[in-house]
């Protein structure tokens, strides 16, 4: 049994969406999440300044001793996580893989569009990681930078004009390509899954990246030895980088749990 508890970051609030599976699933483990609202988003970001950014984030969540680190942001998944596991003694994951694997095995013919920030399309981390899985797939990627800043600014329902009409924009592509399956890249994208679904059609897969990512991390701890076996609920913690007031109100609705008792804002660039 492992007490100790488990990390995750985001560049602001998307990364909920796997906070939200892992208590789902694993509801007796503690859980520390920091939203870097600060620097949100992530995406439009250098490898560079994106590989800083990372470094600090998880510098920040190993003062609380974790047990493992989920990097719940597509865009430091795709860019910085082999630096991550190589710099740290505790398991680091990520969200492309675990993705990858469940699209491979979702789709019917072979034909997987994928939606995520500048800098995870640009890496090509997933078509690299989907065509080991399912030698030839066929990917139909789409850079989607507005998502973003329209998911943190409360702009995700459907019904929202704009959302639908940006949704519909980005994701024409993937549709006329034919995709059965598409890849929600970024941990922010399921707060639009209705808008993108209806979109979509009925007939395509929506992969959920924190999700998967959440189930392959609880396998992962299984097999490790490193579950917390305690009765009871775990604890939640939020950290963020800017202010804790819009961050509250879009995660206490978000996670049907009234957060704004939990979140602390801290300086990132202090780590």
């Amino acid at each position: 049994m492992d007490t100790r508890p488990i990390g995750v970051f985001d560049s602001g609030l998307g990364g909920l969406t796997a906070v939200r599976e892992l208590a789902r699933i694993m509801p007796e483990e503690d859980l520390i999440y920091f939203g870097d609202t600060g620097r949100v988003p992530y995406g439009g970001r250098s490898k560079d300044i994106l590989v800083k950014y990372a470094r600090q984030d998880v510098a920040f969540l190993r003062t609380f001793n974790p047990k493992a680190i989920v990097i719940a942001c597509g865009t430091v998944s795709t860019t910085a996580l082999d630096v991550l596991q190589a710099e740290n003694d505790i398991p680091i994951f990520g969200v492309v893989k675990p993705a990858a694997r469940a699209s491979a095995h979702v789709t019917r013919n072979g034909r997987v569009g994928l939606i995520g920030t500048k800098a995870s399309i640009r890496s090509g981390a997933y078509e690299q990681a989907l065509g080991a899985l399912r030698p030839g797939v066929e990917v139909t990627a789409r850079a989607c930078p507005l998502l973003v800043p329209l998911v943190e600014n409360g702009r995700s329902r459907p019904g929202d004009i704009v959302a639908e009409t940006v949704v519909a924009e980005y994701l024409a592509p993937v549709k006329s390509a034919g995709a059965d399956t598409l890849i929600l890249g970024c941990t922010h994208y399921p707060l639009l899954r209705e808008v993108i679904g209806a979109y979509m059609g009925p007939g395509v897969a929506l992969v959920d990246v924190g999700e998967q990512c959440a189930r392959w991390v609880k396998k992962q701890l299984e097999w490790a030895g490193l579950r917390n076996g305690r009765p009871g609920a775990g604890r939640h913690h939020y950290y963020v980088s800017d202010s804790t007031e819009d961050f509250s109100a879009l995660a206490s609705v978000f996670l049907e749990e009234d957060v704004a008792a939990g979140v602390e804002q801290i300086d990132i660039t202090a780590y």
